[in-house]
């Protein structure tokens, strides 16, 4: 068979393994935290409503996020029904679209020339087993679907910026253009921000102004990427108008940026110490890279031709802008959350990708990066087994299907020096095989302290499938998707929290029926030591517990 049918079929069978791995389990687990629930909740609002525009939380409207989520997590419910899985299967689907602009950009680099042969490969490979994005492509929220339209909008950019071709160049600039539209709809304005900031710190770091047909089209482009955008803002503001933008722009962005009005508050450094662990298995890898392609800002001239050591120099320059802008303009937030850095892990991805691509090509080339990332899978092979078997008391043959890939690839890394290429492949099996026995052993137990789901089904196994649920905790908002339709809420739109005592048998007394609360595990005793009230321990998580409360 000839060595090119091979090499396609290599692909092929890369890019299936991909696909099933970041589908595979996407409903094992329940909704989890504060996020995942409201969102799947204000899509199935929407889909029962069939209204594409208004976002409801509760039946009260809910404009902290644009529509573009919610419309994809519509679509599934319309396929597949409404269940976590059809909820995530719009995150799993972007975190495998953002793999594929990875793979375009490399490809694209590639070219026809043999001496780059491998790039793409090695860049995709390192994109689908980064650990921040396998993780966030595996939970329904907004950060994954960003990632994946400015990694678009961004992947359009640098391939015209390669492009001979002026009719090709034309049409990625519409692509660029078109994606910011959509980076738009996916998380507001830092749609916009985060392509353009790139675009301009790449320019600035080549010292040279973008070419001409770049400058031209700001005056159509911006104008079509509006009205991608439009699709979604221009009927949600003229039905609601200033109540959109105020809730919208004024407090979901402008407050939320320069203010902790939400509480998200860390230290200017925070995603430092967040980037290492995102970029894991890879990190010795993308901070040796990041030395690689700062040492091209040093040269008195960066390149600016089409041969193929200028396009992959000019790539890393590239990708070095696209990391650091979003470092630097979510580290000067005061609101700071992990995935809100997620886009900048494409880059980190094209710059692992460089020096993969460069260690398998040259066997004997010495890389501290290969000695430290199995020193990494060493002591994960012992840290993460003895964490789990401790904290989650999870079976001995779990724990030791956790050990052994990391082993097994670490001690090949440290030891097998002459085989790079079977090296890193080995590091990036043990990589999957660990997060697939921690998503099937150990994930289950942590869902359970985050979600309300098996307290809930608690409660209607008991009779009290149609209580009203009044009092939550402010991690855990799974019951507004779990028990949709239950949930009492308060003027401001927001679920009642659980205060006290009194409150709840307050509200019960107030009813003339019991009602629904969660409490935290040391409060518990306060609630069913009064006596003015009848109560019932319907069961608990191990962080809290669900209480149905009756006044007499």
């Amino acid at each position: 068979m000839h060595p090119s049918t091979l090499a396609k079929r290599g692909t092929a069978l890369l890019f299936l393994a991909v696909v099933v791995f970041y589908f595979y389990g996407l409903g094992h687990l329940p909704l989890v935290g504060p996020d995942e629930p409201r969102y799947a909740q204000v899509a199935r609002e929407m889909f029962l409503r069939r209204d594409l525009v208004t976002p409801t939380l509760g039946g009260h409207t809910w404009f902290e996020k644009p529509a573009l989520l919610y419309w994809m997590m519509m679509a599934s419910f319309k396929l597949f029904g409404v269940s976590e899985w059809a909820a995530r299967l719009p995150a799993g689907v972007s975190g495998l679209l953002t793999i594929a602009a990875v793979y375009f950009i490399g490809r694209r680099v590639e070219g026809d020339d043999e001496k780059l042969r491998g790039y793409g490969f090695w860049s995709t490979l390192a994109s689908a087993t980064t650990a921040g994005i396998v993780v966030f492509s595996r939970a329904a929220s907004f950060d994954i679907i960003l990632t994946m339209t400015t990694t678009w909008a961004l992947a359009f950019y640098i391939v015209h910026e390669l492009e001979k071709n002026a009719k090709l160049r034309r049409w990625f600039l519409v692509g660029f253009y078109t994606f910011i539209g959509f980076s738009l709809l996916a998380k507001g304005l830092v749609g916009i921000v985060i392509p353009i900031g790139v675009a301009c710190l790449y320019h600035l770091f080549r010292r040279r102004l973008p070419e001409r047909d770049a400058f031209i089209s700001l005056i159509w482009g911006i104008p079509l990427a509006l009205i991608v955008a439009a699709t979604w803002y221009a009927p949600v503001i003229a039905r609601h108008g200033w109540l959109f933008i105020d809730q919208f722009f004024i407090q979901h962005h402008f407050a939320r940026y320069i203010s902790n009005k939400y509480h998200h508050w860390r230290p200017v450094y925070y995603y430092l110490l967040i980037i290492p662990l995102l970029s894991l298995p890879w990190t010795a890898f993308f901070i040796d890279g990041l030395l690689q392609a700062t040492s091209l800002l040093r040269a008195t001239r960066v390149p600016a031709g089409n041969q193929p050591g200028d396009r992959l120099s000019r790539l890393l320059v590239f990708a070095l802008a696209w990391f650091l802008f979003p470092l630097f303009f979510f580290s000067l937030a005061n609101s700071k959350l992990p995935g809100y850095i997620l886009p900048a892990l494409p880059a980190a991805a094209l710059i692992v990708g460089e020096r993969l691509w460069r260690l398998s090509s040259e066997p004997g080339r010495s890389n501290w990066a290969i000695r430290t990332t199995a020193a990494i899978c060493l002591l994960f092979a012992i840290g993460a087994p003895a964490y789990t078997w401790r904290a989650m008391n999870l079976p001995f043959e779990f724990v030791f299907l956790i050990g052994v890939p990391l082993c097994i690839a670490g001690f090949f890394a440290w030891f097998s020096r002459g085989k790079p290429t079977s090296s890193i492949l080995l590091i990036a099996v043990a990589t999957v095989a660990v997060m697939i026995v921690l998503l099937r052993c150990a994930a289950p137990a942590a869902a359970e302290l985050e979600s309300s789901k098996h307290l809930l089904q608690l409660a209607d196994a008991r009779g009290y499938s149609r209580t009203v649920i009044y009092g939550m905790q402010r991690s855990d908002r799974t019951a507004e998707f779990y028990a949709a339709g239950r949930v009492v809420y308060g003027a401001d739109g927001e679920p009642i929290m659980y205060e006290g005592p009194f409150q709840a048998v307050g509200e019960s007394q107030r009813r003339g029926d019991f009602v629904l609360v969660f409490v935290p595990l040391n409060e518990v005793g306060q609630l069913t030591g009064m006596a003015s009230a009848q109560t019932e321990v319907l069961g608990n998580n191990g962080r809290h517990a669900i209480v149905a409360v009756r006044a007499p």
